[in-house]
């Protein structure tokens, strides 16, 4: 296996800890980057390491940080994003429930980076036993004097609270979970302005992914340099991924951002091939959100190069033969899987928790859902397949937040890649609507 630059005492007893924690090397970076650095210093590195947003969206951290307004005057905040709810993601819990002072490592380095002496992390609101154990673990920094006024002497101040939230999906888009973390709705804003300019109580803010935050300890402990060697080219470091479906071996991995997606599937090293031998059908890599690939185009590219886990490789040939890294949400597919079956679930969480706010994703969402509903239960037309093409693409690009491309993309890319099982749902109507039924590449369209 490769480095594990966050995990690498995840199984230590008692390393949620801070004493335990401590002694591992806990809090060196907090040590650094006030006792040797300026902000501005730390700031830089984070931009030599090459991290990119783990929290789906892959944008450079350092740049995001460097757009942060920093006006007289005027304070500044970090949120970090642990409102995980992404269908087939649950890398961040594991981080927050087994290495909480890891967490708060990061906020504290990451807050004295950006000015910020007021931080939130802002918590599933499922999740309140691991608020609990983020609620202890706080206390003991600041007992420690990690947290609070002049910490280590350096005159630097912060507070760190965790927030729970009401448990919506659409909270974990950034200015839906500062509207939520103001007291108000849940609902996504107009961007301009963006957070950097207007974010939490119209203050500059920055908003970033659980294990984006935790990494920036250890890029500021060895360097952003050391850190953007591992990986391949723009896709710096390394990735936790949450693989799940039918695997023999299911769980949290981190990998070195570039292993081949083959190796990742069907090594012992990490997901140990498919279960009960059977055939690996489909994959959905990123979360539920990004486009299902059937296994020939998950394995390799469209022109025949190793499909590798790195932002790049995913995302090459585009939607039409690509898809995206996303959270790292890894669902594998054996051919048991009913396609159909799959997109009408993912189509039933996205039609829940679309906020309302815009039309295209409250009623597109919808009528996403019944579509499906008829062609899964045997009332299926074969217009009804071009419908849901159809009204997915007036759903994409309308949208105030990107929740309705969550919805539209894995419904499009469904029937992209297995219009034939669609049909076979329309042509064999009464056989498909059984429980269990599942198309084989043997039968007989007529």
């Amino acid at each position: 296996m490769g480095r594990k630059l966050l995990t690498e005492h995840i199984n230590v007893e008692g390393i949620d800890t801070f004493e335990v924690y401590r002694k591992h090397g806990g809090y060196r970076s907090v040590e650094k980057a006030l006792k040797t650095m300026s902000p501005d210093e730390v700031v830089e590195e984070v931009k030599k390491s090459g991290l990119r947003g783990r929290g789906g969206a892959g944008f450079p951290t350092g740049m995001k940080w460097s757009f942060l307004a920093k006006p007289e005057g005027v304070p500044r905040y970090l949120v970090c994003n642990a409102d995980e709810s992404e269908p087939g993601t649950f890398k961040d819990r594991q981080l927050m429930s087994k290495l909480p002072h890891l967490l708060i490592e990061g906020m504290i380095t990451s807050s004295y980076a950006l000015g910020a002496n007021t931080s939130y992390i802002y918590i599933r609101g499922e999740l309140l036993y691991v608020l609990r154990i983020l609620e202890k673990a706080i206390a003991e920094a600041y007992a420690n004097g990690f947290l609070g006024k002049n910490i280590l002497g350096s005159g630097y101040d912060l507070d760190l609270h965790v927030h729970p939230g009401g448990g919506a999906y659409i909270c974990g888009e950034e200015t839906a979970l500062l509207e939520s973390l103001e007291g108000k709705r849940g609902n996504p804003r107009n961007k301009p302005p963006f957070p950097a300019m207007q974010g939490l109580y119209a203050r500059p803010t920055v908003v970033n992914n659980v294990e984006s935050i935790a990494a920036v300890p250890v890029i500021v402990n060895e360097g952003g340099d050391e850190y953007a060697k591992i990986g391949v080219g723009r896709s710096t470091g390394t990735k936790l991924i949450s693989a799940c479906g039918h695997l023999n071996k299911p769980g949290i991995y981190e990998i070195e951002l570039g292993l081949p997606v083959e190796e990742f599937i069907y090594s012992d090293e990490y997901c140990g091939g498919i279960w009960k031998g059977r055939e690996l059908k489909a994959v959905v890599a990123g979360g539920s959100s990004v486009p299902i690939l059937p296994k020939e185009l998950i394995l390799k590219t469209a022109a025949g190069e190793n499909r590798l886990m790195t932002y790049e490789s995913l995302s090459d040939g585009g939607f039409v033969t690509g898809t995206m890294l996303g959270s790292g949400g890894f669902i594998a597919m054996d051919e048991t899987t009913c396609i159909v079956r799959n997109t009408w679930n993912f189509s039933r969480f996205y039609h829940h928790e679309s906020c309302g706010q815009c039309s295209p994703c409250r009623e597109g969402t919808g009528w996403m859902e019944k579509v499906l509903h008829r062609l899964e239960h045997g009332h299926g037309h074969m217009e009804d397949i071009d419908l849901l093409v159809s009204v997915a693409k007036q759903i994409e690009g309308n949208t105030i937040c990107p929740l309705g491309e969550a919805a539209a993309w894995p419904v499009a890319a469904a029937v992209r890649h297995f219009r034939h099982e669609f049909e076979w749902h329309v042509t064999h109507a009464k056989e498909a609507a059984q429980p269990g039924a599942v198309y084989r590449p043997s039968a007989v369209l007529v």
